[in-house]
């Protein structure tokens, strides 16, 4: 039998525990030749605790069964059974002696008018010796030539005895194999629900920084998608130098915010038309130090304060408003100086025409009256720029501002 059992459990692995304890159910009432049966799984802790119907079946009462949950106390057959690991072997259900400290129900007989008689009733054990479980067997059917009315025998308790532990192993396994999918499952719909959290989080985040960058340009008609095109050459000049994608990402967005400090500068310095006296220009000056008070707050905006701060500093130690030379210049605000830069030449101002993509690379490489690359660039950014500006060209024609016509 013992071995009988363990082939019949083996034949179909990897069951779920209502489709294994179906095939348990059905092969112990083969076994003991019951009508019907019911197959009880303990849920819970404690005071808690409760058996639940993984598996019902009635060969008399045809209609589907509906599954249901016993408290584990001793006042029911499945309850004692759970609760002190003994089996059972009643006679009749309606005629249990008194001393006994449990009761059958006839909920179910009264409402379908099924006939309740005898009743098996033993302990699924688990890997400790546990019950995890209970087998309820009804009805033993008739055995010809067999006197008496038809009940379950104690041969029928010895034959189940050494395979109990085997079929309640195996659900065992089943059931927390079950429970751990349905936990990978709960972990999979919550890490579902995080991404989509953090998505909308991070759209809601991309959109406040675009906010926040065009505020500062609101009160300059002539920018356009100035910072659009900054965040993308500063994004293909990251990855030129090797940048990692962590910092390539962080860039494209925010280089967008390097002049994000204008918002603070006197308005009448901003808009003034003519050339500033040393007081304005020292207001004007500030604007770095203003974006980088603005963004410095942010943990998401570290990136975006240091070039806000330092996009204005040139590589000789000759910019403003800290003097760093060289290398003491965030590497972010470096790229940025040459993204900035190159738009400005290219784009349209009231002091001055839109320059070409060739007019632009020469004065980035070799300097005009205004500018000498030795002096505000870094060198090595300078080159990469020399060898792929063209990739510039094509982000300016992608992003170019529409023209204005007039009316």
């Amino acid at each position: 039998m013992v071995v009988q059992f363990m082939e019949f459990i083996e034949s179909a692995p990897n069951q779920s525990l209502r489709a294994l304890s179906d095939r348990v159910l059905r092969k112990c009432r083969e076994v003991t030749g019951a009508e019907a049966g019911t197959v009880f799984m303990l849920r819970g802790q404690g005071r808690g605790r409760q058996l639940e119907a993984v598996s019902a079946q009635n060969d008399v009462i045809r209609a589907k069964p509906a599954l249901f949950t016993v408290p584990v106390n001793q006042t029911s057959i499945v309850g004692y059974v759970a609760a002190t690991g003994e089996t059972l072997l009643l006679d009749d259900a309606y005629e249990i002696p008194e001393e006994r400290p449990y009761r059958f129900n006839p909920a179910f007989d009264q409402r379908t008018g099924f006939r309740t008689r005898s009743i098996m009733a033993f302990a699924l054990k688990g890997a400790r010796g546990r019950p995890i479980g209970v087998v309820q067997l009804i009805n033993r059917r008739p055995v010809p030539g067999e006197a008496g009315p038809p009940v379950f025998q104690p041969n029928h308790e010895q034959m189940i005895a050494p395979v109990n532990h085997i079929v309640g192993r195996a659900l065992e396994r089943a059931a927390t194999l079950e429970r751990l999918t349905e936990r990978n499952r709960a972990l999979t719909r919550e890490r579902r629900r995080v991404a989509e959290l953090q998505a909308e989080t991070e759209r809601a985040f991309m959109v406040s920084v675009n906010l926040l960058a065009r505020a500062a340009e609101v009160h300059d008609e002539e920018t356009g998608n100035h910072i659009l095109r900054v965040n993308e050459y500063s994004y293909a000049l990251a990855g030129w130098a090797g940048c990692s994608r962590a910092f390539c990402k962080e860039i494209r967005f925010s280089a967008a915010l390097h002049d994000v400090g204008k918002m603070s500068v006197d308005q009448a310095v901003l808009h003034k038309k003519g050339r500033l006296d040393e007081r304005e220009l020292a207001e004007m000056q500030r604007h770095p130090i203003y974006g980088h008070d603005i963004l410095i707050a942010s943990d998401r905006l570290k990136m975006a304060a240091d070039i806000a701060l330092c996009h204005h500093e040139q590589w000789a130690g000759t910019g403003y408003p800290q003097g760093l030379k060289g290398e003491e210049i965030p590497l972010a605000a470096r790229i940025v100086a040459i993204a900035d830069c190159y738009d400005a030449l290219r784009s349209a101002r009231p002091y001055k025409p839109s320059f070409s993509h060739e007019k632009a690379v020469d004065i980035l490489l070799n300097g005009d009256d205004r500018l000498d690359p030795k002096v505000h660039f870094d060198p090595r950014l300078l080159s990469l720029f020399a060898s792929r500006h063209a990739e510039f060209d094509a982000i300016w024609v992608a992003l170019k501002d529409q023209e204005k016509v007039e009316a």
